[in-house]
């Protein structure tokens, strides 16, 4: 077996769950190795294995890609037939300018709603910020479903890398029970109903 990926805590690890999600869409047999966060030896550990000190990396024969789009993308290349893209030049375009958002975007949601699926604490009152990029999430959600979704419950039909890539939202939205439109409400429950998900919040503890 090839590829390794190295992932943070189940519990906790957003970044690590989109690559894990994706590689586990692919069919693939792959080796996992799970580093506690949050405790003592996390840093050396992870350096064990990661030159960035952080996770996840991925680790195909001598290459090692970290950082968790660039390894989605990286298994997109490697598994065509996977189609973690969408087919359509438009859909793919948009759906990459989405996973670029999440990527670089939505710091007040990351600081304030960290993921831990193992959790539920509604939150009473939602900060000014995070409820401004929340709506922005579920705006996107419904704007890529109503154009794109129509093969398939996920954001582009079929699941693609942006619905790797927006997993972790899903488990905030079920965490602080946050508000959601009957469009973002039906693509989270599709999210969290994913096997691959059901499993991953199985490890964790859930």
């Amino acid at each position: 077996m090839s590829l390794t990926l190295v992932i943070g805590s189940k519990r906790y690890s957003s970044w690590s769950l989109r690559p894990w999600l994706a590689l586990k869409m692919t069919a693939t047999p792959f080796r996992e190795v799970e580093i506690a966060l949050r405790q003592p030896d996390t840093k050396a550990r992870i350096l064990e294995w990661s030159p960035s000190g952080k996770v996840p990396l991925l680790m195909d024969g001598a290459v090692k890609v970290w950082d968790s789009l660039a390894i989605c993308e990286y298994l997109a290349e490697r598994f065509p037939e996977a189609g973690l893209w969408p087919e359509a030049q438009g859909a793919r375009a948009v759906a990459r300018a989405a996973c670029a958002e999440m990527h670089s975007g939505f710091m007040p949601l990351r600081r304030d709603c960290p993921m831990d699926v193992c959790i539920e604490t509604p939150m009473a009152e939602i900060p000014e910020e995070v409820a401004a990029d929340f709506a922005r999430i579920d705006t996107l959600w419904q704007d890529c479903r109503q154009s794109f979704g129509a093969d398939g419950p996920f954001l582009f039909g079929r699941f693609s890398i942006a619905d790797a890539m927006f997993a972790p939202v899903a488990t905030r939205c079920l965490t602080y029970r946050l508000p959601l439109s009957t469009v973002g409400l039906a693509y989270r429950d599709a999210v969290l109903a994913l096997p691959a998900m059901q499993e991953w919040v199985k490890a964790a503890g859930r």
